[in-house]
């Protein structure tokens, strides 16, 4: 980094309000905030916010999305850490013991051509009531389909405490899934200030145990697609290993689809009147 380049992002620091807004940023992750969810918690106006995200962005420290109708604001991490290695470079030069946690801090510093950070994927999280089979498929798939475009995950209302199906797993290890980090958990994992925010909740099941969703926060669409539960399949091991690839089968086809939408360009009622056509088993055929 030159010193003009890092002078210039200094100045657009050097406010306490786009401190602030940085500060924001930051604490929300990869995954951002909308504009009216940075203004409300900094109690600004939408013209003062906009002044002060555009000088931010201006100066490479933020970057906007588009969601849908919405534009979500990030940090931009790597500028970051490029912008204190600067600082830190001539640091303690023969003293390497000075320096005390700064290279853990800064980290790697990527060179130029890598210093333009990707948008954040868009979370979506599949529900099912014990998180053992539907929902840790559906979790599999996705990450494999488009797994820079989308970040999957699955959890239940009354997650099974023995883990997912074995036969769920040896049937996705078989078809060239990695397992190795599927799990059943709580719901509860998704929901809170710490976790991150979804932007598609799906439930695979008609009621989860008849419970209503927590809040999961800043959701751009939530929809259902009813599935049978596994757990509940009777009859002979082939039979069941029948009913296990047809439903593996249904949730590609599904997922497939769910993944080729042109998310960033519909609207949020378009956006869910398609992934809700999904759940009708005899439109997917129809369904581009």
């Amino acid at each position: 980094m030159e010193s003009d380049d890092a002078a210039g992002a200094f100045a657009a620091l050097g406010q306490p309000t786009r401190l602030e807004l940085l500060r924001s940023l930051l604490e929300a992750g990869p995954n951002g905030l909308a504009p009216g969810e940075l203004a409300a918690r900094l109690g600004l106006p939408a013209s003062t916010l906009s002044f002060h995200l555009r000088a931010l962005e201006g100066a490479g420290l933020i970057a906007a999305t588009r969601v849908g109708r919405s534009l979500i604001y990030a940090a931009q991490m790597l500028r970051l850490r490029s912008l204190l290695a600067f600082l830190a470079e001539a640091c303690c030069t023969g003293q390497p013991g000075l320096r005390g946690g700064l290279d853990r801090l800064i980290g790697s510093i990527p060179g130029e051509t890598d210093a333009v950070q990707p948008p954040p994927a868009f979370n979506v999280l599949f529900l099912c009531t014990r998180n053992s089979a539907r929902s840790i498929m559906a979790e599999a798939i996705l990450s494999k389909v488009a797994p820079g475009r989308f970040a999957a995950h699955s959890a239940g209302s009354a997650p099974s405490p023995e883990g997912p199906l074995p036969e769920v797993l040896s049937q996705l290890k078989a078809l060239g899934h990695d397992v190795s980090g599927l799990r059943s958990k709580s719901w509860e994992a998704f929901t809170g200030s710490g976790a991150p925010s979804m932007d598609f909740v799906i439930a695979l099941c008609d009621t989860l145990s008849g419970q209503a969703c927590p809040d999961f926060g800043r959701t751009l669409v939530t929809a259902a697609w009813p599935l049978p539960d596994p757990a509940k399949f009777a009859g002979s091991t082939a039979e069941r290993a029948t009913l296990l690839n047809e439903l593996y089968a249904g949730l590609r086809r599904r997922i497939e689809i769910f993944a080729s939408l042109p998310v960033a360009s519909l609207d949020r009622m378009a956006l869910k009147a398609r992934v809700d056509e999904l759940a009708d088993p005899h439109a997917l055929a129809g369904v581009r």
